[in-house]
């Protein structure tokens, strides 16, 4: 087929994707063989449409072509023979080994006759390579990543995995330039012709109502091609050439780059465990490898050069002024036209907060943990700090060399003659503990901030020789720098503290207008910029420039790499106007795709900025334009209810729930989506520092920061997917019910606290009980919310499972309705491995796999990983001595266990490859906590010995260590737990001590809250968050559960013994559990063996009333914390 036609069928593949004919577009993909859409297969596989996946493939590649085909078509197969197996269709799965998999049988013999053997097991799991097989989904998944890098590796794909970049409506724009060019050759041409035909040629009528000679016939124009032929194309033909390649790739300076894409795909040989394909570490640095939200190019359909303001008829060229459109063109902008895909509901687009700054905003950003926190530098060098969510300035801070005596001479001198200085950029250190300002006269300032508006200078740099243009923060050989560049064409390196000077990169022939330091695997490195168009990029060494190529725009052009740190884009603006958001294909040093949808003509240069690893915004026409990062095509554009400049400033937030805008006249929008307002939504109602009645040691700025980050950050469910919960789990957000608004609290008001003393002032249901077990050492919902899971003292598991039912229609757990104590068919329980000592004194611990698949516990002897649908030990594993006490799941891999031990140590292990893959030292007595943070990438432990420390959950180091403050005169026994569990957002953590209970920031380790137990009054047994960490239930040894309000530590519910126990018996409660959808449900696992579910009445819908804040109660610490506080907050003593 010629180039042309092929071309014609992505003209055409793009007209039916246009017009929503989805199953003809994937016909025609498929028979045709040109392009190999990797979304649609994706979602094939995902449904298990394995007849269709298999269909799609057959159009571009067969099961023998090559080792790479073999490999997929396997992999499938096996997929959809082990799915039947799951499915406990035998019948099913013998006719897939005779139909599909027996091909196989010819390359590999003993791997037939293992996959055939699987038929003689009751589950396919018990065979030691399946034996990690999850549910359906996530195999599906795992299959999948597997399958795209073999797609990627074969070479029958190559060129066909990338959809060519398209104008929007490229073959309707076709014919009506056609049609224009037919209505120029009318002898009488109408004003507004009327066709209604494209089978033949267009012709206007003659005034007397004869028709005109068709233009093919005319002998003005010679022969013309026959029908069914091309013309020739020269150059101004419609189809656009293809960038030419930057030569010197962008990556490649970090080594020489592979003679192939895939070097070792080949090496692996197909299997019946999971797949793997061994990636060589250098191609895997150079390639990013990962598997994006969507990877394949969706058909593009925006046109920048339809984007201008102007009115004019749509399908029509720049050269043809004839109003002919008989195929209409949607573009995106255009009110009267839908745009391919609705804009997620994720995106801020609701303007929340409105601020007036004082001067023009000139550079924001948000602060990396209080992400509420806002930084604004102004034209006229003034710094602002805000925070958004009461809408109080923080700080003001108006421009001011610090020692002018230890500037240059230059420099003095500017500033006499025109003593006016702007801000260029204005950013955050990694940890917010520095923020630097660029200024546009040589100055460099660097402020350390403490929390509040304790903002005090820290080093003053004079960096370069004019105007400093762009500022980061860096960290080379673990040290914290300064990146600067500017006017005098040079890019600097600072210590970020001492303000002394490490590197100096020159090079570039032009000013250097923005940095973007970034690393990858080992290498650390900056791109540079300049007003030149030229990119470059510098190893922190004197070998000078590794790159050198030019950005789109060739003026001012910023780079920005994604959240995760594996996609490059940079935006820029030519002089003319014209603006640019590319991604880079760093391998190869070229564009990669282009995004559209800008203003033929910005006015002003275009800034961008990039969230959640997904998407892309920038400032434009008088608007904020979103763009996913998967897809060219504009995706949608608010203008912020109006106000806002030709080429507004934005910034997100760290989790993307907020966006700031500059607007007109002085002015900053904030920009929420919904769990932003909400996150917003929580200041209204808290007394921030605007009380006149505070004192200033009250207004100390460390708490300030918790009360409303504590308070708040329930709100951030779309980064933060996950809690590490007290027992060691993870919890999904998605599901948690909103809670009802608490109402502000009126101080006028006598407050009470809430007393449950009898059974009819709450719901309780005690759960069927086993008569085998004596008490229950741990206890956990499973992530479905559907069922309980506990550990008894004598090593045994019980599970209650929930029906749904006309009573209980989600199939929840709820106290209405009794669940049943669930076994599977063969009887078996699931039951520890036991030490000979004995087992009641054992410390037990477990931890549940996200999809509620697998339960890895211990009891004193081996660890044991269960399957939770047999109730059969998968393995078992790390016999004692030491023996585990504590285990937690990493939260991004739940291949990867944090153990903690009996004797004071943390084990990382691996359970796919079996191997301890660190060992952390800092405790002196057992583990008996540990939680997860992938916010802040820590792991949180404690230890027997009240010890509380921080630990990198990337290379393992220990990064702060610290003692519980324990009341005067109590030193910690020997048998005191001490738990922690990570707050919504991340960055704070409950701890729980027999003693009290304290609310931690993690990042400096300060207790900022803490509740301390009566002295004489019973000992905390446990405590834990509700699932939206806007509670905390806790248990006492006398069997009296409090409820308290998370964000300042007050009791608000006390639930005494008798509202669910009878009355004779001597029971208290060993742990709690919360429901992670039902904030108001918890669960008690009790020193009896019994387990109990509590939750308040309907028609109360919560536990008591939130208590008023006294005068500065929200945010303040007492630094000695005292022995005893009132009565109202003390459990009942009995």
């Amino acid at each position: 087929m010629s180039s042309l036609s092929r071309e014609l069928v992505f003209l055409i593949l793009q007209f039916l994707d246009e017009e929503k004919f989805k199953e003809t577009v994937h016909k025609l993909e498929q028979e045709s063989g040109f392009f190999f859409n990797m979304k649609y297969f994706e979602d094939e596989v995902h449904n298990g449409n394995w007849d269709e996946v298999e269909r799609y493939l057959s159009g571009f590649t067969k099961v023998d072509d090559n080792r790479y085909s073999m490999k997929i078509f396997f992999e499938i197969r096996k997929q959809k023979y082990l799915e039947a197996l799951d499915k406990h269709d035998r019948s099913k799965a013998v006719e897939i080994l005779v139909k599909d998999l027996r091909v196989f049988a010819s390359f590999n013999e003993d791997l037939f006759k293992e996959i055939t053997q699987l038929l003689t097991l009751e589950n396919f799991r018990e065979n030691e390579q399946l034996s990690k097989y999850g549910d359906t989904k996530s195999a599906r998944a795992i299959m999948l990543v597997e399958l795209k890098k073999l797609i990627e590796a074969n070479p029958l794909f190559r060129d066909k995995l990338q959809f060519p970049n398209l104008k929007n409506s490229r073959l309707r724009t076709l014919i009506n330039q056609s049609l224009n060019w037919q209505h120029q050759l009318c002898k009488n041409p109408r004003p507004n012709p009327d066709i209604k035909t494209l089978f033949v040629d267009h012709s206007c009528g003659q005034p007397n109502g004869a028709r005109a000679p068709s233009p093919a016939n005319s002998p003005l124009l010679g022969s013309l091609p026959k029908a069914g032929g091309f013309p020739p194309l020269g150059a101004h033909g419609p189809f656009q050439p293809t960038p030419a390649p930057v030569p010197t790739p962008l990556a490649g300076w970090m080594s020489n780059p592979p003679a192939i894409s895939h070097p070792t795909v080949s090496g692996s040989a197909i299997g019946l465990g999971s797949p793997s394909i061994p990636v060589d570490p250098f191609t895997a640095a150079l390639k990013h490898p990962r598997t994006p939200t969507n990877p394949s190019l969706d058909y593009p359909s925006a046109d920048p050069d339809h984007m201008s303001k102007r009115t004019r008829p749509m399908g029509i060229t720049d050269e043809v002024n004839l109003p002919v459109n008989v195929l209409p063109v949607s573009f995106p902008g255009h009110s009267g036209h839908t745009q391919a895909f609705n804009a997620p509901d994720d995106l801020p687009k609701t303007v929340a907060r409105t601020l007036n700054q004082g001067s023009s905003p000139m550079s924001m950003d948000f602060h990396p943990i209080q992400q509420t926190l806002l930084l604004v530098g102004t034209n006229v060098g003034d710094i602002g700090l805000w925070e958004v969510g009461s809408r109080e300035k923080l700080v003001i801070k108006n421009f001011k060399v610090w020692n002018l005596s230890a500037c240059s001479l230059p420099l003095q001198a500017a500033l006499v003659k025109d003593p006016g200085v702007s801000v260029n950029r204005v950013i955050w250190c990694p940890d917010g503990s520095l923020f630097g300002v660029a200024y546009s006269r040589h100055i460099v300032q660097i402020y350390s901030y403490h929390g509040g508006d304790d903002v005090r200078q820290n080093v003053e740099i004079d960096a370069h020789v004019g105007g400093v243009n762009d500022l980061a923060f860096s960290h080379p050989n673990k040290q914290l720098c300064v990146i600067t560049c500017g006017d005098d064409k040079t890019i600097k390196v600072w210590d970020a503290t001492t303000g002394v000077k490490k590197y100096t990169f020159e090079g570039h022939e032009a000013p250097v207008y923005s940095v973007c330091p970034h690393y990858k695997e080992n290498i650390q490195f900056i791109f540079s910029t300049a007003l030149d168009g030229k990119i470059k990029a510098w190893l922190y060494d004197d070998m000078g420039s590794r790159v050198d190529y030019e950005a789109p725009g060739r003026w001012c052009t910023t780079m920005a790499y994604s959240a995760d740190g594996t996609r490059l884009f940079s935006c820029g603006t030519s002089k003319d106007g014209e603006s640019h958001i590319v991604e880079w294909n760093e391998s190869e040093g070229a564009v990669k795709r282009t995004y559209l949808g800008f203003r033929k003509r910005s006015l002003g240069v275009v800034q961008f900025d990039t969230t959640k690893n997904r998407f892309l915004a920038a400032g434009d026409d008088f608007s904020i334009k979103y763009w996913d990062m998967d897809n060219v095509q504009l995706l949608t554009s608010v203008d912020a209810d109006g106000g806002l400049p030709a080429s507004p400033r934005i910034r997100f937030n760290k989790d993307g729930a907020l966006l700031a805008v500059s607007a007109n006249d002085n002015g900053i929008k904030i920009l929420a989506n919904s769990d932003g307002l909400r996150l917003l939504r929580t200041f209204e109602n808290l007394s921030f520092d605007g009380s006149a009645s505070r004192t200033p040691e009250a207004a100390k700025p460390t708490i300030n920061v918790l009360s409303a980050a504590a308070a708040s950050s329930a709100a951030l469910a779309e980064r933060v997917a996950s809690i590490s919960a007290v027992n060691g789990d993870a919890r999904s957000l998605q599901d948690v019910k909103p809670r009802i608004v608490e109402e502000s609290n009126d101080k006028s008001k006598i407050w009470k606290l809430s007393e449950i003393s009898e059974a009819s002032q709450c719901r309780t249901l005690k759960l069927p009980e086993n008569m085998r077990v004596t008490k229950i050492s741990r206890l956990i919902y499973t992530n479905s919310g559907n069922a309980l899971l506990a550990l008894a003292s004598n090593a045994i598991h019980l599970l209650w499972k929930w029906q749904r039912n006309e009573r209980n229609s989600s199939g929840k757990a709820t106290a209405g309705v009794s669940p049943q104590l669930w076994q599977p068919s063969s009887g078996i329980l699931m039951t520890n491995d036991v030490a000979e000592t004995n087992s009641e004194e054992s410390v037990a611990c477990f931890a549940l796999s996200k999809n509620d698949s697998y339960v890895m516990s211990a009891s004193g002897g081996k660890i044991s990983l269960f399957n939770m649908m047999t109730f059969k030990t998968m393995t078992t594993f790390m016999p004692p001595p030491p023996a585990a006490t504590f285990l937690a799941f990493h939260p991004q891999d739940n291949n990867i266990i944090a153990i903690g031990m009996d004797d004071s140590t943390i084990q990382i292990y691996n359970v796919r490859v079996d191997e301890v893959k660190s060992k952390l030292k800092g405790h002196s007595k057992r583990i008996t906590g540990l939680a997860f943070s992938h916010v802040l990438n820590v792991l949180v432990s404690t230890g027997a010995d009240a010890q509380i420390c921080v630990w990198s959950s990337e290379g393992w180091e220990k990064q702060k260590a610290r003692y519980v403050q324990l009341p005067p005169g109590k030193t910690p026994s020997p048998q005191s737990d001490t738990r922690v569990q990570f707050h919504h957002d991340q960055i704070h953590f409950l701890l729980v001590h027999e003693t009290q209970l304290a609310i931690y920031e993690t990042t400096k380790l300060d207790c900022v809250k803490q509740w301390i137990q009566r002295e004489n009054s019973a000992p905390i047994s446990h405590a834990t968050f509700s699932c939206d960490s806007q509670l905390i239930y806790a248990s006492f040894l006398d069997a009296t559960i409090c409820v308290f309000t998370a964000s300042h530590l007050r009791l608000r519910c006390r639930i005494n013994p008798s509202a669910y126990l009878p009355s004779n018996l001597n029971v208290h409660p060993m742990v709690i559990a919360a429901h992670p959808q039902e904030p108001n449900q918890f669960a008690l696992g009790l020193s009896d063996g019994t387990v109990h579910v509590l939750e308040p009445l309907e028609s109360d819908g919560r536990w008591g009333v939130p208590p008023p804040a006294d005068n500065g109660s929200t945010s303040t610490v007492p630094a000695t914390p005292p022995a005893a506080a009132s009565g109202s907050e003390q459990p009942a003593q009995r």
